[in-house]
């Protein structure tokens, strides 16, 4: 294979996000730190959180400092380069990444717009959510795609809470509601976050709202169930967790339309709702569609052979959301942090083997099941596939730590046993004397 004529193969990773980031960190420890690779990672934030707790932030559960992954330092001490930037184009002859140029809260231009060149290219930047030119939804929604997307949210409600209590007069229809649109792992999570949170806030001395009578959460489904990707007992029981909560769940409801006090729904019926959220659909960035002649499938997705490669150009990758992988005859991979933690594994190991010029081995997704915490409340899941030889659903204590462990290893790639050891008791010892919710 060509390379740059320092002699050093250049290997770019385009997005930080939980495959991303594992397979910079673990190919600048690998090779980046002895000079064998030149790696680069190119995201447009300064900062990592992983994807699956979005929600704790929106609902201020969680304590951003304590998870947040600086990019900067994280290349400093794993060997690789960070560049700041958005993927706004490539050039497949010339091996060049076009990088957007970035600009700081007020304007002003830090990096101007640039080319990165590569010999190996992965594509990692994940997805967003797909709202199907449903009227009013990016106006008047938020979507949890981003720590920025998170935070607004969590801004909101706080304020909503405090509105509610200063104002003379009477609370409105549609205040202190939420509507939650979309009844998968992120909308059912965020649902049952936020009913802790809110009446937390509330008890910090907002005496003049009404935990029990003036908040409503109502989840919304266009499927017939919530949870649909999961089984059907999976669901069943955390419908069940959801009503005991106070949470209304719509299943069969599809959103005709967003407003900004409210949710019209196909049938007619109207969700008075302050804070909306929309969590349905995934896609990848519309950029991506067709991007440089590569093939990519009707979600923006980048098709690609069983060695991750994209079916046109053997020298570039596509891992996680972003990626269309084959999974036999159940469709594709599904769009979930194991597999980007799996498909980064992966090519750690090929990477190096495509770079030498030898064989590729093929990909093979091995599902450990799907879990979705409930917060405090409970976590519920289905194990599936050759850990246990079929489908065992479980509940409780056990796949709440199951669920924590999903995180646990995300956490060991990118830091090694001895830190995320000492962090883990760390964070056991400061929870005992910390706020349970955080109000900024």
């Amino acid at each position: 294979m060509a390379v740059a004529q320092s002699g050093v193969p250049r290997v770019v990773i385009v997005g930080g996000g939980a495959g991303g980031l594992e397979l910079a960190t673990r190919l600048g420890d690998k090779y980046g730190r002895k000079g064998k690779l030149d790696v680069t990672l190119v995201e447009r934030n300064r900062t990592h959180v992983w994807k699956p707790k979005l929600h704790e932030i929106a609902a201020g559960s969680m304590d951003i400092s304590a998870h947040e992954v600086d990019y900067l330092a994280q290349a400093y001490w794993h060997g690789f380069h960070y560049r700041i930037g958005d993927m706004i184009g490539l050039d497949r002859d010339r091996r060049e990444v076009l990088v957007a140029p970035y600009l700081d809260a007020e304007g002003r231009e830090v990096t101007p717009r640039r080319t990165i060149p590569y010999d190996v290219l992965v594509i990692a930047i994940g997805s967003q959510n797909n709202d199907f030119g449903t009227p009013g939804v990016v106006d008047h929604a938020i979507k949890l795609e981003s720590q920025r997307d998170a935070r607004r949210f969590h801004e909101r409600m706080v304020n909503a809470c405090i509105r509610a209590h200063s104002q003379s007069t009477p609370i409105a229809p549609h205040q202190l509601k939420v509507a939650i649109i979309g009844a998968g792992a992120t909308g059912v999570e965020l649902a049952a976050e936020l009913h802790r949170t809110t009446r937390e806030v509330v008890a910090y001395g907002l005496d003049q709202v009404d935990a029990e009578k003036d908040i409503r959460i109502t989840l919304i489904e266009a499927a017939d169930r919530v949870l649909p990707a999961l089984p059907e007992r999976v669901s069943r029981e955390t419908e069940k967790l959801l009503a005991r909560l106070g949470v209304e769940v719509l299943v069969g409801a599809k959103v005709a339309e967003v407003a900004a006090d409210h949710v019209s729904l196909a049938d007619g019926r109207v969700i008075p709702a302050e804070l909306i959220v929309w969590a349905a659909g995934v896609k990848a960035p519309d950029f991506l569609k067709d991007i440089a002649g590569l093939e990519t499938n009707r979600i923006n997705q980048l098709v690609v052979k069983q060695t991750l490669q994209t079916t046109r150009d053997e020298r570039i990758f596509a891992i996680g959301d972003c990626s269309a992988c084959a999974w036999g005859e159940r469709g594709n991979v599904p769009p979930r942090a194991q597999a980007a933690h799996q498909q980064a594994s992966h090519l750690y190991k090929q990477i190096p083997r495509f770079i030498r010029g030898e064989r590729l081995a093929d990909y093979r997704y091995h599902d450990f099941g799907s879990l979705v915490s409930l917060g405090e409340f409970s976590t519920v899941g289905s194990m599936m596939g050759a850990l246990v030889g079929g489908n065992l659903v479980f509940e409780g204590l056990f796949a709440r730590m199951m669920y924590l462990s999903l995180y646990k290893m995300h956490e060991y790639a990118l830091h090694g046993l001895a830190k995320v050891t000492l962090d883990t008791l760390a964070r056991l010892i400061t929870r005992r004397t910390e706020p349970h919710v955080k109000l900024h």
